[in-house]
């Protein structure tokens, strides 16, 4: 039979949409498939009854912004929609350090030879710093933090994939109006503003002035004959007249409806825990590919991510104003008592007046009371909520030793499920460097730091950057794909995405997943 598709990509989040687009590139006939929806601005998630949720288990009625995974003390949060986790993430470009890769990492794979790789990526996306006459008051704290602890020298603003226009002010009389954002057509055809500091970067830009997936590699992707298709579900991947077949269930019309489509080529691009689990499903529940590494699922990452709020008495931050994330203090080095980890300042959206907003327009009852939630309304807008809060931000490098499987519930022993064996001891030395220079930073600058009971008490942690669990290695008693992202055991599968990075990288992981999925793009004929 011959087959309809060269390649068959499965995710389209860094990985996914570099391959397909590339290979789209090359003349290959590409088909893309989505587990989520697209999102145009219109239906970005705002409010009260919005499709904020992704739900695995429930994909028909609950296919919207945000897959949220819980597996005990360690949870995972996702994107989930035509252009993966660009959706949801900071905008953040930023290269891995380049001693990174000196140990845990193939021979092939060096920062000197991601290098091009990395250039390639930052010049797809439009990657640049933050204009100095533009800073948000969290870029300044930094510096500052930095400077009175004796670590100026660390401090920088951090590459990021938002569009500014250098007219762009925070004097501007009400600068935040989206009127300011200039209307521009990208490098790949599509329409687009500039950043007018909105803070919205992690649910969805409504200028697009943030850079995302599907405002670039997927749009020039089709643009060269690649098929999208969005909330399509794959169920397996099997050997099939020499190449594979995809079986997926599609959501049409309320419902889900199996289907499949072949190809020569399959890459599997659906996250560190969505390639993870889906290979786990075809080895172990499905056996279509017996032959996968006995590696499949281990060393796993969190990127050591931690959070800790410090609040101010006298100072206003306004964490809502400016990109989610500007600047950072590298501590990567280990001088810190051997931790090693990036301090970034964060931010967090605005919700409450999109709320207050709506409400006031469709309150019912008297006038006075309708009067009141739009005298509350302004009174935000000159005094946003939170506006003491400095949100301590920070990734590292953790001991990349977790475990996902596939389990059973006590409760459901006939469905298994994906499950994480994760222990803090070997990571926690880490945490508990990033909680001091959180305490310490916080200190310097006259706040009040607040170390969440979910560490102090629970133990638990939360991570929007998951790494690995279908590792590269040399052989498959050390990995699950080769330096180009081939399968052991199983030619032209390839799975190319942050499951493949095979140990923390304690930076932002999407520049380094997208230069690997350049490179590996490159290395198909």
């Amino acid at each position: 039979m011959v087959n309809r598709f060269d390649v068959i990509v499965i995710g389209s989040g860094f990985g996914g949409a570099i391959m397909g687009c590339r290979l789209a590139e090359k003349n290959h006939r590409v088909l893309i498939l989505e587990r989520g929806r697209r999102w145009p601005v219109e239906d970005y998630p705002r409010k009260a009854g919005d499709a904020w949720f992704y739900d695995p288990n429930l994909p028909v009625s609950c296919n919207g912004w945000i897959d949220l995974r819980i597996f005990g003390d360690m949870s995972v949060i996702q994107g989930a929609g035509v252009g993966g986790g660009s959706l949801i993430y900071a905008n953040i470009s930023v290269e891995a350090p380049p001693e990174i890769f000196k140990v845990g990492w193939p021979p092939e794979i060096t920062y000197r030879e991601l290098k091009p790789y990395y250039d390639l990526v930052a010049r797809t996306m439009n990657v640049q710093e933050i204009p100095s006459n533009q800073v948000p008051r969290r870029f300044d704290l930094m510096k500052e933090a930095a400077e009175k602890i004796g670590h100026g020298d660390r401090f920088g603003p951090l590459p990021l994939a938002v569009t500014f226009d250098k007219n762009w002010s925070y004097d501007l009389e009400d600068p935040f109006n989206e009127r300011h954002s200039k209307t521009f057509t990208n490098a790949q055809g599509q329409e687009q503003g500039t950043c007018v500091h909105l803070g919205m970067c992690d649910l969805g830009c409504p200028v697009k002035a943030k850079n995302t997936l599907d405002l670039n590699y997927l749009p020039l992707a089709e643009q060269h004959g690649a098929k999208i298709r969005p909330l399509h579900i794959v169920k397996t991947i099997e050997p099939d007249a020499g190449g594979y077949k995809v079986s997926f269930d599609r959501i049409k019309d309320g419902r889900l409806i199996p289907g499949s489509e072949t190809a020569a080529k399959v890459v599997v691009a659906a996250g560190s825990l969505g390639s993870t689990e889906l290979l786990l499903r075809c080895r172990d529940q499905y056996k279509v590919l017996p032959r996968l590494s006995p590696f499949l699922g281990r060393n796993w990452s969190s990127n050591g991510d931690f959070l800790t709020p410090a609040f101010y008495d006298d100072r206003e931050i306004n964490p809502s104003q400016g990109p989610t994330i500007s600047s950072a203090i590298d501590f990567l080095d280990g001088s810190e008592n051997g931790a090693r980890f990036f301090i970034e300042d964060g931010g967090f959206p605005d919700l409450l007046e999109g709320y207050l907003e709506e409400v006031s327009k469709s309150a019912k009852g008297s006038r006075s009371k309708r009067f009141l939630l739009r005298r509350l309304a302004k009174h935000r807008a000159r005094k946003p909520p939170f506006s003491n809060v400095m949100p301590w931000f920070a990734q590292g490098i953790d001991a990349a030793d977790g475990r996902f499987f596939l389990g059973r519930k006590w409760y459901a022993p006939w469905k298994r499920t994906l499950k994480l064996d994760w222990d803090i001891g070997r990571s926690k030395q880490l945490i508990d460097g990033i909680v001091a220079m959180h305490k310490r930073l916080s200190e310097a600058t006259g706040g009040d730091p607040w170390v969440p009971p979910t560490w102090t008490v629970l133990r638990n942690l939360v991570t929007p950057h998951p790494l690995g669990g279908c590792n590269m290695g040399v052989t498959p008693e050390n990995g699950v794909v080769n330096h180009r992202g081939q399968v052991f055991g199983y030619d032209n599968l390839f799975v190319v995405d942050g499951a493949i990075i095979p140990e923390a990288i304690g930076r932002n992981p999407s520049r380094t997943i997208g230069a690997l999925a350049e490179r590996a793009a490159a290395l198909i004929e």
